[in-house]
């Protein structure tokens, strides 16, 4: 025996050093009869798809690829697919295809984890994954590496009127310390929404009435005391850190790809680094901090219609629906209360990694080290933000999508040229997309903005932004008006906006005169885009003396003749909001 297995090593050394497939046997002789020792180390194993075609295998791989775009199908539907293929590039009846049962078999086989007959959203996302192994980024300052993004927010709103409507979300969070920095609710996500956002992440969350004492930095585990000392406006900030942005990570939607959103990051002097196209993997962080804010905040609230349309409910439309606002008042709120206290995977201690920390208790931990330099923003910054277009000063003012704009600031400027060669010599206009009643010009002949309001601003009930405006021009061209004049659609907003808002049940001509469901909405869009939902560029108040001045409503003048003798003036009680607080919870 010892021989023999002496001879099984030897046999065993010289089949490795000739790559012998073979396996090695040698019977030896015992008592008990012929024993066989086989070593099997060397065999070749099955493969793992058989003795298949290889030709139906680059078919079936092919088909597999091909649906990684489509809409999800079934397997029948890849079978089809396949012997489509084989007919094409090997001629008609070339190939012989396997049977059914052994089809499937294969074609679960070179399919699993790719989810061909699943969920299109998975497929994408994972085709859309990096090959190589995931890069680590390595940060230890708040604000040195943070990500933008914006999702549709699983929830109906009540806009203006009882209309039901979808809102954007869009957040802003820091990768350091997961602390969402700001994040806003709005009809549509614009590049002025996105240059604001910024301006909310340097601007601290002020306490608002009916907020618990609790939720005061001066209550929270953030250094307010020493932080106070170098930035005066945290005396009554809430529990959320003010995180000035160092470099940006965002996707290519238009509205962070735009020159507006540049430029704004150019003014704070934060470095802009745009993904490649279609790589969610390059921000995840702000991914699954949206997910985050769907689960853990947008599920408790009436309207969730749930994240795909198959996780939806019945009649979602029909409950008590929140406002836009009043979303955004239980967002911030939620923010500051739960999220920034919340226990968070991703910020572990490296030496302790079972231990979890806060965004709050990061962002303390982090501050030591790194620092903190308040950045304050004034009126013209917040100018700055807006977006910008280029227009020259005429003698009757300023045309900007058929509306003219003009006061007596614009005399010295009027026919002059700019000074800015590569812009044609014409003039800097920034204005607000969500409300048409003002521009800023900048003076480049010196510093500062000069403000000018639209010349038909008097003869609208309420502001107004370009949806409503570029919705009434479409509606007089459709009605045989061609061209219509700035008057004429100021005019057709005007009666828009009360049409709207006399709503389906204030009509008394029939169901022929009530206003269209499209008109509705655009009319509730407008309304929830021009109310305040924080920091807002600041508006020029006119002097007594030039009130009477300048703008005048469309069709009136001034009558200093009123003799008529002034009512009684009843005050009206002091706003408590304490009280008004009490009542809210």
């Amino acid at each position: 025996l010892a021989r023999s297995a002496r001879y099984c090593a030897v046999f065993a050394r010289l089949a490795q050093r000739s790559n012998c497939s073979r396996s090695v046997s040698l019977r030896t002789r015992s008592a008990g009869g012929i024993a066989a020792v086989v070593d099997r180390r060397l065999a070749p194993h099955a493969s793992l798809l058989g003795r298949a075609d290889p030709r139906v295998v680059a078919a079936i791989r092919q088909a597999i690829s091909e649906s990684v775009s489509t809409s999800t199908r079934t397997i029948e539907y890849a079978r089809w697919r396949t012997e489509r293929i084989l007919d094409a590039e090997h001629g008609q009846g070339a190939v012989g295809m396997p049977s059914r049962a052994t089809f499937y078999r294969l074609f679960d086989k070179l399919s699993h984890g790719v989810h061909v007959t699943g969920s299109a959203r998975t497929r994408r996302s994972l085709a859309d994954q990096p090959e190589g192994p995931f890069r680590y980024e390595s940060v230890a300052a708040p604000g040195e590496l943070m990500q933008i993004d914006s999702t549709p927010l699983d929830v109906l709103v009540r806009l203006d009127e009882g209309t039901p409507g979808r809102v954007e979300l869009t957040g802003l969070v820091d990768v350091a310390t997961r602390t969402i920095a700001a994040a806003v609710v709005r009809p549509t996500t614009k590049s002025v929404d996105a240059s604001l956002l910024l301006a909310r992440a340097l601007t601290p969350e002020p306490m608002r009435p009916g907020w618990a004492q609790a939720l005061a930095m001066s209550r929270s585990v953030l250094p307010h005391r020493r932080l106070l000392s170098l930035d005066e406006r945290l005396e009554h900030a809430a529990a959320r850190p003010v995180i000035i942005p160092e470099t940006i990570v965002c996707d290519r939607g238009k509205a962070f790809i735009s020159d507006n959103f540049r430029s704004a990051c150019r003014t704070l002097e934060i470095t802009f680094q745009p993904c490649h196209p279609r790589s969610p993997a390059e921000k995840p962080h702000i991914e699954r901090t949206l997910e985050s804010v769907a689960t853990l905040f947008c599920q408790f609230i009436p309207g969730y219609l749930g994240r795909t349309a198959e996780h939806r409910g019945r009649g979602v439309e029909d409950e008590p629906l929140w406002s836009m606002l009043e979303i955004q008042e239980f967002l911030d709120e939620w923010l500051v209360a739960k999220w920034q206290n919340r226990p968070h995977d991703g910020l572990r201690d490296p030496g302790v990694p079972g231990r979890t920390f806060t965004p709050n208790q990061k962002y303390a931990a982090l501050v030591e080290s790194a620092g903190y330099v308040p950045l304050a923003l004034s009126g013209d910054d917040y100018v700055e933000l807006l977006p910008a277009t280029w227009r020259a000063v005429n003698s009757y003012g300023i045309k900007i999508n058929n509306r003219v704009y003009d006061c007596p600031d614009l005399a010295p400027f009027r026919r002059q040229p700019s000074g800015v060669t590569r812009k044609r010599h014409l003039w800097e206009i920034h204005r607000d997309p969500y409300d048409a009643s003002w521009i800023w010009m900048r003076q480049h002949w010196e510093t500062g903005w000069i403000p000018v309001p639209w010349k038909h601003l008097g003869s609208v009930p309420q502001p107004f932004g370009d949806l409503a405006w570029d919705h009434a021009a479409a509606d007089l061209r459709s009605k045989g008006n061609p061209t219509p004049t700035e008057e004429e659609t100021a005019q057709a907003v005007a009666e828009l906006l009360v049409r709207a808002n006399q709503g389906p049940t204030g009509q008394s001509d029939g169901p022929a005169t009530q206003p269209s469901k499209r008109n509705r909405r655009v009319a509730a869009r407008s309304r929830a885009a021009s109310e305040n939902h924080g920091p807002r560029p600041p508006r020029p108040e006119p002097s007594p003396a030039a009130e009477n001045d300048w703008p005048l409503p469309a069709g009136e003048a001034l009558d200093d003749t009123d003799d008529e003798p002034i009512a009684k003036v009843i005050p009206l009680g002091v706003f408590d909001p304490f009280k008004e607080a009490d009542k809210r919870w």
